[in-house]
């Protein structure tokens, strides 16, 4: 569309914000429309529960728009006033270049879908019906009101007319910082990200821990680096703060003087440990991890409860009922999935029969015969932030 940006406004969408009591949604909206204007250059306002963005640059507006936690939909419009011949000129035009652009046709059936919000002489039926005629003149267009092919939205708001014929699916959820703070321990698998990009969802602003196992692991962090950076394109300009640990001589002291069934539950318990230490530092809440039910040994219900009995935060795993195509898909929408499959060299630490029901007992007293926590207190010294 030709128009100036001032009469382009793009209406976004919210959801459950909306149900939310009127002091929650109020903040709610606030943060929203904070990480908006974070990720877009332009003017913002919010009336009657929808928000009217006027951006600088339109094409830009639209991709970020779709990497915002609370956006349920949005709409580029065009906007008039709202009297019948201002409508109908706005109208026209508006067809006439959805023809020329080859998004509409006038060999398509179409409908008007009219919402109104105000006082005004003319029911909501009554512009749909006036609109409809307007677009049948214009191209010869066909009705259909029961399934059209196509469809016009005119939402009237008092003295404003909107006009579009998109509504655009957002990610939902809630806006990022409502929430709290969590700290999630990522890797360069598929499962980690998704669980990441799950709590983001719910609200959560994150801080990433990763472990560097080398030299049981590659130590390259070019893969994780590239994971951080494909997560940051959610944050809504929350800032997501990224540590990483060397965890070599944890593993190494585990595997050497421990049981060799119980290295992964004494790793995964060690990682919870320094999760819980990170957050404290960062007043984060919580912990999150890609967990999902049987599909590892450390995530059988036995090592689960083994695994975090030591530590006093609550863990969250998003995606502990999900199970690994479910998990792929998500990993592959949102843009993890590609990365996540890269070669490496896997965990040369995991033990060939790896324990899968780990009695709580005998874990305390392996941690406590090497004197874990010791071990745990020096690689904490290693925490790394990264840019």
């Amino acid at each position: 569309m030709t128009e100036p940006a001032s009469l382009r406004p793009i209406i976004v969408r919210y959801g459950e914000i909306g149900i939310k009591s009127p002091r929650v949604r109020s903040r709610f909206e606030r943060k929203l429309i904070s990480n908006i204007k974070n990720s877009i250059l332009g003017d913002i306002t919010i009336k009657q529960g929808r928000i009217f963005l006027f951006p600088e640059n339109h094409d830009e507006a639209l991709k970020s728009l779709g990497k915002i936690f609370g956006v349920v939909s949005y709409s580029p419009t065009v906007k008039t006033t709202t009297d019948y011949d201002s409508i109908k000129e706005t109208l026209q035009s508006y067809v006439q270049e959805l023809v020329q652009e080859e998004q509409f046709s006038p060999e398509q059936s179409f409908a008007i879908r009219c919402r109104r919000v105000g006082e005004h002489d003319f029911t909501s039926q009554e512009m749909a019906a006036y609109c409809g005629a307007v677009v049948v003149d214009e191209i010869g267009a066909p009705v259909d009101l029961s399934n059209p092919e196509f469809k016009i939205f005119v939402e009237v708001r008092d003295d404003e007319t909107y006009i579009f014929h998109e509504k655009i699916p957002g990610l939902g959820g809630l806006p990022i910082g409502t929430q709290g703070r969590v700290v999630a321990l990522v890797s360069g698998g598929q499962d980690s990200p998704v669980a990441t990009f799950l709590m983001m969802k719910r609200g959560c602003a994150v801080t990433i821990l990763h472990f560097n196992n080398y030299p049981y692991t590659g130590g390259s962090l070019e893969k994780i680096n590239k994971i951080v950076e494909k997560l940051k394109e959610y944050s809504s300009g929350s800032k997501l703060n990224f540590y990483t640990v060397n965890y070599g001589e944890y593993l190494k002291k585990s595997m050497e003087e421990g049981p060799p069934r119980m290295t992964c539950v004494l790793c995964k318990s060690g990682m919870y440990q320094l999760a819980e230490k990170l957050a404290k530092k960062e007043g984060a809440l919580a912990i999150v991890d890609g967990s999902s039910m049987g599909q590892v040994a450390s995530q059988t219900l036995p090592n689960i409860l083994a695994t975090r009995h030591c530590t006093d935060m609550p863990v969250l795993s998003p995606l502990i009922g999900l199970d690994k195509v479910e998990i792929q898909n998500i990993a592959e929408k949102i843009g993890t999935l590609s990365i996540s499959i890269l070669p490496d060299s896997g965990c040369s630490a995991a033990p060939k029969h790896p324990e899968t029901n780990a009695v709580l007992e005998k874990v305390l007293e392996t941690r406590e015969k090497l004197n874990l926590n010791e071990e745990l207190e020096k690689v904490f010294k290693t925490l790394e932030a990264n840019s």
